[in-house]
């Protein structure tokens, strides 16, 4: 049966950017089903090293399945890019010579039902991205009071009708759990206002509703800044860190931080003062990749 994978983003910026040569020790943040990974090791080897780093098991599996011509280059951990000290402390690791961060959700994730990720089909409310995490969607959905639903639609989905889906949804629950995609996308869909839903709303009205509970449940934004920090300590001078968002609280928080560490602590010389978007071909070709954003930086 054919492998599913995950097509890279902006795969010949990020190898561009990254400047690769034989015998670097690069990190894969994020390593999805091994994309970037894969023409990273092309470049690196012989004599190179790759870590590779995703809190999906099941993705790992992929990617120890397609870079086994490479196994002895390569190193598969399971964990979060927030741990990277940790990981690269373990593993000896002192510096590197590059670090890609491709956030978000990748195309397998979003496909599979049972993963909880999207409106599209039915499937349980779940959208952890490591599976043996406590918190799930479900959990959030059906416990947090009215105020707490509220502020997260509208801190992680700017979500402009937070205050009535909010509402909604916690009258809803005191008649059944809310347990399936279906549902928290009909009640969302339900507290934007009729004249708003198809006028004024370019994308299905529980896209932002999914975003923000996806973030909450997997702190993607809570994790995010500390792990650039540690990603630049490890750089070597002149190497290179790439960000790929998806969405703009994503991009927001990687320019706030990459200017931090460029005017204030000097580690940094940002090299895409504006970050870069995906040539038309390869939107055409690969239409997820329509917001994404990349940004680079060099270590001082």
């Amino acid at each position: 049966m054919e492998e599913k994978l995950h097509v890279p983003v902006m795969l010949n910026e990020v190898i561009d950017y990254l400047r690769l040569a034989p015998g670097q020790v690069i990190v894969d943040a994020t390593m999805g089903t091994a994309g970037h990974s894969l023409e990273i090791l092309r470049r690196i080897t012989p004599g190179g090293r790759l870590i590779g780093i995703d809190r999906d098991e099941g993705a790992l599996d992929i990617c120890r399945r397609r870079l086994k011509d490479y196994e002895d280059s390569c190193d598969f951990v399971y964990g979060n890019f927030n741990d990277l000290d940790q990981i690269l402390n373990k593993l000896n690791i002192n510096k590197i010579n590059g670090i890609i961060f491709d956030l978000g959700v990748s195309t397998v994730q979003l496909k599979d039902p049972q993963r909880g990720f999207s409106f599209q089909e039915e499937g349980p409310l779940d959208m952890r991205l490591d599976r043996r995490s406590y918190i799930s969607a479900y959990d959030l959905v059906n416990n947090l009071n009215e105020n707490e639903i509220s502020d997260m639609l509208w801190a992680f989905g700017q979500e402009r009708w937070h205050n009535r889906i909010a509402r909604i949804l916690v009258e809803e629950r005191q008649k059944q759990p809310i347990a399936t995609t279906r549902q928290l996308a009909d009640l969302a869909a339900r507290g934007v206002p009729a004249r708003y839903r198809h006028r004024h709303y370019r994308i299905h009205p529980a896209t932002r509703t999914f975003q923000a509970v996806r973030i909450a449940v997997n702190r993607e934004l809570e994790i995010l800044e500390g792990a650039l920090i540690k990603a630049v300590a490890f750089l070597e001078k002149q190497d290179r860190i790439c960000v790929i968002s998806f969405h703009s609280l994503e991009d927001r928080l990687v320019k706030h931080t990459f200017r931090r560490l460029d005017n204030v602590e000097g580690l940094i010389n940002i090299i895409t003062p504006k970050p870069l978007t995906p040539a038309e071909a390869e939107i055409e070709s690969n239409p997820s990749s329509r917001s994404s954003k990349l940004r680079v930086a060099e270590r001082l």
